[in-house]
């Protein structure tokens, strides 16, 4: 055989898969070292970890320059004999944590916290941190708390201010035998908490007499929480009722969010509305008069409907369960209480002290103390029907208000389709049928043309007569063509 010659070595053996695995896992571990030396090192104000007998094991480089010291001095010494006023070894003794501790290092006092670490329910280690490094800090901390839950405090007053009622019995006016009547059940309703149902065409005021009730009654310093059923989605409404529970559906807040029943408290809910109801939340709805218990979408806690419920509407509800939608026995529940509202044309004698008030109240917008309403503008505001009662009331004297100058409202400054003369009394007190039949007859035409900018032929066709008839009509009245 030929011989090896004697300069060569034979080749290195190649690495074994355990010794490449033990090599790959050290590697890991000096990184994971060296990673939380990195941490460690960036904690601010400074930190330190003691064996169980005080002796530092770890200390990051901010306290060390902080004392003015190598970390070379710190590692391994007793933590007595480097920190001032320490008592890290104490809380290896007792195991118990302290926190928010004021203690006076170098001549300042810094705020710090000791926390025993434990294994087995033995203490290995303690960590130190130094948390403010002068009470300024935490001066400025609690400051800022201070501000912000005075926030807090200003937001909750102002929450409960705007679910809080406006109007009291005072605002529900009107001298007619009705609005007596309906006073005197309004603050009889109000000494008890069962549901009451408010009926009446819509701007009769069907809110004003259900914040009445609330604030007349033991609840007024609880909240008046308003639903209107007819402006919540179907597929929203058991939420907004009832609230949901966390992860209840998509898109849901993370922590689950109170319905209006839970945000009412012991205060008050009012239904506006109710005829709108969605008929599948009807029963549940029911279910909560009955049992005075619900529970949160998605949720499996029951919770206590401790509100009291008003409700509101303008249909006519007999009719609406003849055709079905709305439940009988729901409707029997709710009409414990009934109270019905006239309309205001129905009450004339109502219209100018409601005028009044809702004078009163408008003049604090345009800076007048007082208004005044002239006796042929009286006239005009008594004979119209009011189809939208006090609500259009009230949005006639604010037009009209923000037009006129001075502090009367004479009858020039009502609206067009409000001037046209009562057959029965004219200003003059003619009662000759012909004359007043000629004067309403050239009104209206004036209007006519008013209402079209002059333009015959849609002035014709608006009256409903030919247009050479509208112009003979004109000519008659010496209206200009």
């Amino acid at each position: 055989m030929p011989s090896t010659p004697d300069n060569c070595q034979p080749a290195a053996e190649s690495p074994s898969p355990e010794n490449m695995h033990l090599q790959q896992r050290i590697s890991e571990l000096e990184e994971q070292l060296a990673m939380s030396d990195l941490v460690f090192d960036h904690i601010q104000n400074g930190a330190l970890v003691t064996d169980p007998d005080g002796i530092i094991l770890r200390f990051n480089r901010p306290y060390a320059e902080f004392l003015g010291m190598e970390l070379s001095q710190l590692i391994g010494h007793n933590v007595v004999d480097v920190v001032d006023n320490t008592r890290m070894h104490i809380v290896a003794q007792t195991g118990q944590p302290e926190s928010m501790i004021i203690q006076r290092i170098k001549g300042k006092d810094l705020v710090v916290q000791r926390i025993p670490i434990k294994k087995n329910g033995k203490v290995t280690a303690v960590f130190g941190q130094v948390m403010f490094k002068n009470l300024k800090e935490i001066q400025a901390l609690a400051k800022t708390l201070e501000m912000m839950e005075s926030r807090v405090r200003m937001y909750e007053q102002e929450l409960t201010a705007l679910r809080r009622a406006r109007y009291t019995m005072d605002s529900i006016k009107g001298v007619s035998d009705t609005m007596v009547r309906l006073r005197r059940e309004a603050a009889q309703a109000a000494t008890h908490s069962l549901p009451v149902l408010i009926t009446g065409e819509s701007g009769t005021g069907k809110e004003v007499f259900a914040q009445a009730i609330h604030n007349a009654g033991a609840r007024r310093h609880h909240s008046f929480v308003r639903i209107n059923c007819a402006a919540i989605p179907h597929d929203l409404f058991e939420s907004e009722l009832f609230g949901y529970a966390k992860g209840a559906f998509t898109g849901a807040l993370s922590q689950g969010k109170p319905g209006k029943f839970e945000l009412a408290g012991q205060g008050t809910i009012f239904l506006d509305e109710i005829g709108e109801m969605p008929l599948e939340m009807q029963p549940k709805l029911l279910q909560v008069l009955e049992e005075r218990v619900f529970e949160r979408v998605g949720g499996v806690k029951p919770i206590q409907a401790r509100c009291r419920i008003i409700a509101a509407t303008n249909r006519d509800l007999g009719q609406l369960m003849a055709e079905g939608g709305f439940r009988k026995d729901l409707f029997f529940r709710l009409n414990v209480v009934p109270i019905q509202i006239t309309p205001l044309r129905q009450r004339r004698e109502d219209i100018l002290p409601i005028s009044s008030h809702l004078l009163e109240q408008i003049s604090q917008d345009f800076g007048q103390a007082r208004y005044t309403v002239s006796e042929r503008a009286a006239a005009i505001l008594k004979s119209y029907d009011w189809p939208g009662n006090a609500r259009e009331l009230f949005n006639v004297l604010e037009r009209t208000l923000s037009l006129m100058e001075g502090g009367e409202i004479q009858r020039e400054n009502l609206p067009l389709y409000l001037r046209k003369e009562s057959s029965l009394a004219s200003t003059d007190n003619n009662w000759d049928l012909k004359g007043i039949i000629g004067r309403t007859e050239k009104k209206v035409l004036a209007e006519a043309l008013a209402f079209t900018n002059n333009n015959k032929a849609q002035a014709s066709k608006l009256l409903g007569i030919d247009r050479t008839v509208l112009y003979r009509k004109m000519k008659k009245h010496n209206i200009p063509v």
